[in-house]
């Protein structure tokens, strides 16, 4: 529901579907609520045909904030209102609020994420951020070794405005590697992982050749800066071609990035390539001094499946995964499931249980370790991993939660290596749906490797494939699969399927789902197998 008046003759209407922007627009569009920065659009781009006009949907990370009333101003670039009116959406009880837990400001950034932007940061935390990437710079270059610069949105607000872009959220730096070929590169990137956090920095790893360092500053949040790799591979005809994670690939020369020139940002002093402007077309295009805080890049589809395969590819959902959890995590049932109490009673009283795919609520891995087993709960998602956590010391649970990504082979070995040498029994609700052909694959040779010293069982419960079923929720995230592919797959693998029977269930938000397998597998020791 929308009330109040339109300050612009009713180009645009606000409603719990998006902003409707009334006739063609192809102009940045700012969006304020109660005075406070939260999203920047484009409606053509953004945006599909409705009612006369262009209808822009409110961004998914935004909608579970809109449930009540606020002041929505939008503006143009340059800060003239086009249109402000007060508003009732969702319930329209209470006022709209779009703040973090400690109730600071929060607001869209270019890559869809809700964060915190530099418009929204105190000078002195700007200057413990930039600090921060100073020091990371001088570690990378002065103790790794490696060709590193400030790169994209801080070095395009460091040119073309001589100070952090407002609508920016963390800092990029990126180095160029001196190899040419990926394992190379992979090799390279891990051991800078282990000299940046020798050196004392807490690092995430996000693909081959893409690390975060969370820089920890005094307001108690932690801030990302990206370290990306950049290289040249010659292409069929032995021309380099530039690749720069972030997705960017094309023609680049190297003269544009060595020797490293300087730049000054708020008085601090950075590596940069040798000439920015061409980094800087390069990343944005040629309309890169024009500023436009909607900014969406537009990769080269070639270029992106080469670094998908090259470097990553394996965490394609986290981010919808980790969105799913903050958004959801309310509406999901604490109480165990029907498969983990149909587990339980078929697990010996001293059995120890990794839950794979525990979800940010770990309902059945807090559930088994009620029941006094050693649990360890892991998942694809940082925010689960750590949600969990927090329930299990809460609660003074024997529960160990860490992260799995099984679409990664080092991680899965990782834990394959762990539990060969401590055996446990493998539970997996809701997990097959949301897995592709390579990690499923990688589910098999850690079931393998963690239940043939052991003799323990693999424990499956999800939605198979048949005529008129519904999708399981959350759509685009979990798929029903084939069940005489899943058996084929554990049979190839080594397995034995033991049990197997399919009946109606609930998905992963308590909603009626028919068609749901249950299946229980083991993995007979070599011995065994040869003895049979």
């Amino acid at each position: 529901m929308t009330v109040g008046a339109s300050t612009s003759g009713g180009q645009f209407a606000i409603s719990d579907d998006g902003v409707l922007v009334r006739g063609s627009s192809s102009q940045v569009l700012i969006l304020s609520v109660d005075g406070q920065y939260v999203w920047s659009l484009t409606p053509d781009r953004d945006g599909h045909p409705s009612d006369g006009g262009t209808l822009v949907p409110w961004p998914n990370v935004l909608t579970r904030f809109l449930n009540g009333s606020a002041t929505i101003t939008i503006a143009d670039y340059d800060g003239e209102v086009l249109h402000e009116e007060k508003v009732s959406l969702g319930t329209g009880e209470g006022a709209i609020s779009i703040v973090d837990g400690g109730g600071n400001p929060l607001s869209v950034d270019k890559v869809g994420h809700l964060t915190r932007s530099f418009e929204a940061t105190n000078e002195g935390i700007r200057e413990e951020i930039l600090d921060g990437t100073q020091r990371v710079l001088a570690d990378l270059r002065d103790v790794v070794g490696v060709e590193a610069y400030l790169n994209y949105g801080a070095l395009l607000g460091a040119i073309r405005e001589g100070r952090m872009l407002g609508h920016d959220s963390d800092t990029d730096v990126c180095y160029l590697s001196k190899h040419t070929v990926p394992a190379d590169i992979i090799t390279e990137s891990y051991a800078i992982e282990r000299t940046m956090r020798e050196r004392g920095w807490s690092v995430l790893r996000m693909s081959g050749g893409d690390i975060k360092v969370l820089h920890q500053v005094s307001d108690g949040r932690k801030v990302h800066i990206d370290i990306f790799v950049a290289f040249y591979v010659p292409d069929k005809d032995g021309e380099p071609v530039f690749y720069q994670l972030g997705n960017r690939s094309g023609r680049l020369s190297r003269d544009a990035i060595l020797p490293v020139s300087t730049i000054n940002l708020h008085g601090y002093d950075f590596p940069a390539p040798a000439k920015p402007e061409e980094m800087l077309a390069f990343i944005y295009g040629p309309k890169w001094r024009t500023p436009d805080p909607s900014f969406k890049y537009a990769d080269p589809p070639a270029g992106v499946r080469r670094l998908d395969g090259w470097l990553r590819g394996f965490r394609t959902d986290m981010g919808a995964w980790t969105e799913f959890h903050n958004t959801h995590s309310g509406e999901l049932e604490s109480k165990q499931s029907a498969f983990g109490a149909w587990v339980q009673k078929q697990l010996p009283e001293d059995a120890k249980v990794v839950d794979i795919g525990s979800g940010a609520v770990g309902r059945d891995a807090r559930f088994f370790a009620r029941k006094c087993h050693q649990v360890r709960s892991v998942d694809f998602s940082r925010a689960a991993v750590a949600a969990v956590r927090r329930r299990a010391e809460r609660h003074n649970l024997p529960l160990v939660s860490d992260q799995l990504i099984l679409g990664e082979l080092r991680s899965t070995l990782t834990l394959g290596a762990r539990l060969a040498r401590d055996p446990h029994h493998l539970y997996a609700r809701d997990l097959l749906g949301c897995l592709d052909d390579a990690a499923r694959s990688q589910l098999w040779t850690l079931a393998k490797m963690a239940l043939r010293p052991g003799g323990g069982k693999l424990f499956l419960e999800f939605a198979v494939t048949g005529e008129n079923l519904p999708d399981p929720k959350p759509e685009g995230l979990v798929r029903r699969v084939d069940p005489a592919l899943v058996h084929a797959e554990i049979e190839a693998a080594g397995g034995v399927v033991e049990h197997f029977g399919v009946s109606d269930a609930q998905d992963m938000l308590g909603n009626p789902l028919p068609g749901v397998a249950r299946l229980r597998a083991s993995w007979p020791s070599l011995t065994s197998a040869e003895g049979n």
